[in-house]
């Protein structure tokens, strides 16, 4: 299979895998950190209505959601890419920054929460994620 199109591929897996690992901490986290009382996660209105109820210990799991979500997705593009592996992971990276820019574009947040983030979830994880993924004998490493 050509190089190009496997890469891109690797890096669809990725995202669909980061994705669901992101999806399912989200969906587990109400079980784990139970919301405010009276809050209404179900609906972007009760969300932003319920936004002045939430702690910090509430803004844990959504967080560690796009981190691990991210590193999951670029270890997987990573690991399937033939070349370029780390570029294929901050691809994945790249990506979840986009969808965390729009999140907090509509999802009321405090500013701490949003820089953080921002700045320590995303690239920062899938830069981990594609260390992680190379190949540790450097004679079969492809640097790109």
């Amino acid at each position: 299979m050509n190089p190009t199109l496997r890469n891109v591929g690797a890096v669809i897996v990725g995202l669909i895998f980061g994705g669901l690992v992101n999806g399912l901490i989200i969906f587990i986290s109400p079980n784990l950190i139970a919301p405010p009382p009276g809050a209404d996660f179900t609906t972007p209105e009760g969300l932003e209505a319920s936004a002045g109820l939430m702690e910090p210990i509430h803004f844990l799991m959504p967080f560690l959601a796009h981190a691990i979500g991210t590193f999951v997705g670029a270890v997987v593009a990573a690991k399937l890419a033939v070349t370029h592996k780390m570029r294929c992971a901050l691809i994945i990276g790249v990506a979840f920054l986009i969808g965390g820019i729009m999140a907090v574009m509509t999802i009321p947040s405090p500013v701490w929460f949003i820089l953080a983030d921002l700045l320590l979830a995303y690239i920062p994880m899938a830069y981990l994620g594609g260390k992680l993924a190379l190949p540790k004998n450097k004679f079969n490493a492809q640097v790109s």
